[in-house]
């Protein structure tokens, strides 16, 4: 009897192509440091291997081709040279250029859209983070139409971008997006409502929320997981970690918080992203500070600090929201560079040199949390007397977590506890 075998697929041998029209990247990022990002991102693809990479310096965009007829020619070489299955261009391409590029090459095109949204699919395991993307997905292929819609119908992660049968009719294809559209939207709504449950129930808890932003790869989930004892994924790639995480910390201080760790953020970030998205990142919008994380020791810190402030204005965050800067990984440093910023933070209010790796600079971390929280949450305070009986020991110890508790006396029948606290802490005691 003849046995079968299972043979895993080859990756898709993928080229990444970084187009430079003009000088584009701009004074804010050169075209082969976005290059490297570029390549970063293609490799946070699975299934996917990196064959090559160039910087593709155009004067123009060709309406038809996005690159010139000799850029085209002398490309279409080094990709038939490599065996190249992928091109990712990392850079926004039109409907009609990447129909143009694939029947020209005879390969598969990707641009920087798809590349993120095919992560994202891959990353989410949350079931709203699920929808998010699907739904980004289907806006953003709606006016693409250019492959059949069978992957819609998939268990795995992955919208199909890369693999995919070929063309079918195009209104038979946006009446099926439509309709899909339409399903995921009413599932949201669903999950929105629970999340707003959620929120309320929390909301009862007078625990004020920390939320970890910043671009992907600057150590966020590292500094999470030094913070709270947990393990969420945190590895040396963009988008390791996409869906929101949440835990409730004691700070050195005894104040309890909820610390929450979001989606890395990146540049030129897809505009369907932002506003799928918009849900999944509302923990920031309603957070009590905001530690913006920074890759202090790479290259481009400036310029991806400058997009994570673009971005949360895109958000809708106000100017007035409480806001650390931590620059992380210090101990990439020089010994010289690192103690140069250590003394750079103590004279600077507002930011804080780390390392989430070793812990350096972790209690002084924790002291300006709580320094910005007390100046934050700096409610009007009242006097109370309460009697407790005996037996009440949980309402009791909640009192003393909170360190409103001013005196004990007790009595025959009940203890007479003295407090001073704010309206919040009130509402909450008497929700116990």
């Amino acid at each position: 009897m003849a046995q079968s075998h299972v043979t895993e697929r080859e990756p898709t041998r993928a080229y990444v192509i970084q187009p430079d029209i003009d000088g584009s990247a701009g004074p804010r990022r050169s075209a082969e440091d976005a290059l490297a990002e570029g390549v970063a991102l293609a490799m946070a693809l699975p299934g996917v291997e990196i064959v090559g990479s160039q910087v593709v310096r155009l004067r123009k965009p060709s309406p038809r081709y996005l690159l010139s007829s000799g850029k085209l020619e002398e490309v279409g070489e080094v990709l038939e040279q490599s065996e190249v299955e992928l091109v990712l261009i990392d850079g926004p391409v039109t409907p009609v250029q990447q129909r143009n590029l694939e029947k020209a090459w005879g390969l598969k095109i990707l641009d920087r859209t798809g590349l993120i949204l095919e992560i994202f699919a891959d990353r989410a395991r949350t079931r709203e983070g699920v929808l998010q993307v699907e739904l980004a997905a289907l806006s953003y292929q709606r006016t693409r139409l250019v492959r059949a819609w069978t992957h819609l119908e998939r268990q795995r992660g992955g919208f199909g971008f890369v693999g995919g049968p070929g063309e079918t009719q195009i209104e038979a294809d946006r009446r099926a997006i439509d309709d899909q559209m339409t399903r995921l939207r009413r599932q949201l709504e669903r999950v929105v409502k629970t999340r707003t449950l959620h929120r309320a129930a929390r909301a009862k808890v007078p625990y004020p929320i920390v939320a970890l932003v910043g671009y992907t790869n600057s150590g966020k989930s590292t500094l999470f997981n030094r913070l709270t004892g947990a393990e969420v994924l945190a590895k040396d790639m963009l988008f390791a970690t996409l869906d929101p995480t949440m835990r409730a910390i004691r700070l050195p201080s005894g104040r309890q918080i909820i610390l929450s760790d979001t989606v890395g953020f990146i540049s030129d970030l897809p505009h369907q992203l932002v506003a799928a998205f918009r849900a999944t990142l509302e923990e920031v919008l309603e957070a009590d500070l905001i530690l913006h994380i920074r890759d202090i020791s790479h290259p481009e810190t400036e310029e991806q600090a400058g997009d994570v402030a673009e971005i949360l204005e895109s958000l809708g965050i106000d100017e007035d929201v409480a806001l650390i800067e931590v620059w992380n990984k210090i101990d990439a440093l020089s010994d010289a560079t690192r103690a140069a910023l250590r003394n750079t933070d103590r004279r600077t209010e507002g930011v804080q040199a780390i390392s989430a790796l070793t812990g350096e600079g972790l209690d002084e971390l924790t002291a300006a949390i709580d320094r910005s929280l007390d100046a934050v949450l700096s409610e009007p305070r009242e006097t109370a007397e309460l009697r407790l009986d005996f037996g009440d020991g949980r309402r009791r110890a909640w009192l003393h977590e909170q360190g409103v508790v001013e005196e004990e006396r007790p009595e025959d029948d009940a203890v007479i506890v003295h407090v001073r606290w704010t309206e919040r802490q009130r509402e909450a005691f008497a929700a116990l």
